[in-house]
């Protein structure tokens, strides 16, 4: 009799590579025409990632050549959470976006309901602590799964499959 197969979906973030991303963001910054003298600066404030500009619209700028360059190093937008509007600092703007690691519990309840809902007949989930283990006896069914993962709009964190076995 085989054993079950199985893999694990987890949330985390490659931290090296959102320094990468964020180093590069930092030297656009500082060379780019329209960042001159607006204060315009990213870098790291403890975790999270701190963006300043002297107005609201240069901060959005900002972020919009971070999160280009996060693409361009695959990492995926959802790992990343920034409010909607800039906060006002004396006379400058911020926008603090936090990382996001490990999956949420409602997440994880999702991630649940979506296999035991659409996915193939065998298939077992269970929560554990901040990731989610999926085990079938057939990998067929567990690829189906991972592509049903993927597919999946609803789910608000960046996902990966590791430990399949």
């Amino acid at each position: 009799m085989a054993a079950d197969s199985s893999f694990d979906v987890v949330s985390k973030v490659d931290r090296q590579e959102v320094d990468n991303a964020l180093n590069q963001a930092a030297k656009e910054i500082a060379q780019r025409y329209d960042f001159k003298g607006v204060g315009a600066s990213i870098s790291w404030s403890g975790d999270a990632v701190l963006m300043v500009a002297n107005s609201p619209e240069r901060v959005k700028a900002v972020l919009d050549v971070f999160q280009t360059k996060l693409i361009r190093r695959n990492v995926s937008l959802k790992a990343i959470d920034t409010p909607d509007e800039p906060q006002p600092s004396g006379k400058e703007y911020r926008l603090v976006g936090t990382l996001r690691e490990g999956l949420s519990q409602e997440n994880a309840k999702r991630i649940t309901k979506l296999i035991r809902d659409q996915g193939p007949k065998g298939v077992k989930a269970q929560i554990m602590g901040d990731e989610v283990r999926v085990s079938s006896k057939s990998r067929n069914d567990l690829q189906a799964v991972i592509a049903l993962l993927k597919g999946a709009e609803d789910i608000d964190a960046a996902l990966q499959f590791v430990n399949y076995r």
